[in-house]
């Protein structure tokens, strides 16, 4: 299985050096399935090789003490194959089918432990998974009737010379919450917290990493295809990426588990790249800085966490913990485990030489673009709220991050684990994938040519600008931003994190406390009981149907087809119509009352044909 995931990887590679520009049409079965490669796809299969060759290397270590191991392989293979088909896929009809497979393979890995925890968090991500491809398969229905086609590229033209696009605002809802629950946007982010800490963290890596840009992937399709330009499209998605993208991070600073922790902070990134592709609508042609930043933010996120969630593995199958305050000082003694982490977190952060603050920089200066274009408009306020936001998320991810940095490698607690040359805490393939895809993140942020590069292959499928002068990223105002994050998420973690998120127990030692209020569970307060009351009249409605046919029969057989039977009113006339009211008196039995009889068979057939006149005779008005 390492060597099929390596060699998905060098396939991708090759892909994405032999053919940088070019496009390769493929069609499978006729016109069912059709697939595309050019820039953007070929980084993106790469990326995915990448990450599932890393994570195939820990796995064996990860697995060593559990069962279910070959059954994991097999749906982390059906998965890999579904990803690269979404990542390679030419249309919306062939991105749909492999959004399902892969929904329903990754179902596995979220419930691989099989505990109590795992399958409830399983319940909510497959009851997200399927009622997102509903929701998408509705919206496709919907925009192949208005356009003819779901090819991407004959919808940017057939969307973008159309004079009324607001007939398209509903398919194109319906598909962006499709794709944004996959992707966890607010407000269907809720499978993300619950799936990442009970999953395996080889599972959480490509969750985060991988299958969360399968619905970033469809978010910029429709974005990019159906409204490039469209004013309110773009302000929705951007006010819905803004909430995204505080929250997660708000999520992050509560949360006292590890693996919650960077599930939140997958859900604030994400919020990142969605502002992105949301800004790109609204600035125009001069969207090419924010374009990049939202390609280069979608590959340093999915490095970025396949790091930190491999080294939450390291932990977890070290100590069988997660939490916080049982796992302090477990990183001390340990360089190659700080190192790798520290890579991520200052990539994460935006600190200057890593990659994170490259991609952050260009969507800093697309918000900026923004607020130059929409000068003296209602939108300008907006966009300087959502600027303050951006640097106010920034320093809240400085905050959570110093927060696991300072459990993990500072104090000292029950975590402190020594270890010896006989029982290292990390085999050596291990820290040879881990450190290695660490190092990748200082030197993607040392050499922004190349980054400048690999967020060029996004403009084409994206439908973007190049941008029309080059980024001075080591400029002092771009400096500046950065070090305002690091001051503001200081003050964060000394104020916030050490001063209300902390309390002393009974031995006098300070202990993280999770302080968010439990009453603001969106899926335990709303979408559970939301979805049980709409189970239950869905429920009800079934069985009155179900039921009707049998009542309907019981009421003729008493009335219209009952047999004669002595009355017991007085007189003629009352006595020869009362049979029409009467009663049986012998109890009703449980057997259906639908029989195969000649009568009942007329009944329904005249009963069929009044209702047909009926429906003829209002349609005929």
């Amino acid at each position: 299985m390492i060597a099929a995931t390596a060699l998905t990887f060098a396939g991708s590679l090759a892909l994405m050096l032999f053919y940088p520009d070019a496009i390769l049409r493929i069609v499978a079965g006729g016109s069912a399935l059709s697939f595309q490669i050019d820039g953007f796809r070929a980084l993106y299969g790469c990326v995915t090789g990448f990450l599932w060759t890393v994570t195939a290397l820990f796995s064996p270590e990860y697995f060593a003490d559990s069962s279910g191991f070959n059954r994991y392989w097999l749906f982390n293979m059906l998965t890999l194959g579904a990803t690269m088909g979404i990542f390679y896929s030419a249309d919306l009809l062939t991105t749909f089918l492999f959004f399902e497979i892969m929904s329903l393979t990754s179902y596995a890995m979220v419930t691989h432990d099989e505990s109590p925890a795992a399958l409830r968090a399983g319940e909510t991500y497959l009851a997200i998974a399927v009622m997102g491809g509903l929701a998408i398969l509705m919206g496709m229905m919907q925009l192949w009737q208005l356009t003819g086609t779901l090819t991407f590229t004959e919808l940017y033209r057939t969307c973008s010379a159309m004079s009324d696009r607001s007939v398209l605002y509903l398919p194109g809802a319906l598909m962006l919450a499709g794709f944004g629950a996959k992707a966890g946007m607010f407000p269907l982010h809720i499978w993300l917290p619950e799936a990442h800490p009970v999953a395996p963290a080889p599972a959480s890596a490509l969750l985060s990493g991988i299958l969360t840009k399968t619905g970033v992937f469809g978010v910029i399709v429709v974005s990019r295809n159906l409204f490039p330009d469209d004013y309110a499209w773009g302000v929705g998605l951007l006010t819905l990426a803004g909430v995204t993208m505080v929250l997660g991070a708000i999520l992050g600073l509560f949360s006292i588990d590890l693996k919650r922790t960077l599930a939140c902070s997958s859900v604030s990134q994400i919020g990142f790249i969605l502002m992105g592709a949301a800004i790109s609508c609204l600035i125009g042609d001069y969207n090419g800085y924010v374009i990049g930043g939202t390609v280069l933010h979608m590959l340093n996120h999915s490095l970025i966490k396949l790091v930190l969630f491999v080294s939450a593995g390291i932990v977890y199958i070290n100590l069988h913990e997660l939490n916080l305050n049982k796992i302090r000082g477990f990183g001390r003694g340990k360089p190659l485990f700080m190192f790798s982490f520290v890579m991520g977190a200052l990539s994460i952060g935006g600190i200057p030489l890593w990659s994170g603050y490259v991609s952050k920089t260009l969507l800093h200066k697309g918000i900026l673009a923004g607020i130059d274009r929409y000068a003296g408009l209602p939108l300008e306020a907006s966009l300087k709220m959502l600027d303050a936001a951006f640097i106010l998320t920034g320093g809240l991810t400085v905050a959570y991050m110093t927060k696991l940095f300072v459990a993990l490698f500072v104090e000292i607690g029950d975590g402190a684990k020594k270890t010896t040359k006989d029982s290292p805490y990390v085999s050596r393939h291990t820290a040879f994938a881990l450190v290695g895809s660490a190092v990748l993140l200082p030197f993607l942020g040392s050499f922004t040519s190349r980054m400048d590069a690999l967020a060029a292959r996004g403009y084409g499928f994206i439908n973007g600008n190049k941008p029309y002068s080059s980024v001075s990223y080591f400029a002092v105002g771009n400096i500046k931003d950065a070090v305002t994050c690091v001051i503001i998420g200081a003050a964060v973690y000394v104020v916030v994190v050490r001063g209300l998120l902390m309390q002393k127990d009974e031995s006098g030692a300070k202990v993280y406390i999770d302080r968010w209020p439990k009453w603001l569970n969106l899926e335990n307060h709303l979408y559970r009981p939301l979805l049980n009351t709409i189970s239950w009249v869905a429920l009800f409605l079934a069985r009155a149907a179900a039921s009707a046919p049998d009542a309907l029969m019981r009421l003729t057989l008493r009335t219209l087809l009952r047999t004669n039977r002595r009355s017991y009113i007085p007189g003629k006339f009352l006595s020869g119509h009362y049979d029409l009211f009467h009663r049986w008196r012998q109890p009703v039995t449980e057997e259906p009352a639908v029989v195969g009889s000649f009568s009942n068979g007329l009944l329904l057939i005249g009963l069929g044909a009044c209702i047909m006149l009926l429906c003829l005779f209002f349609n005929a008005l």
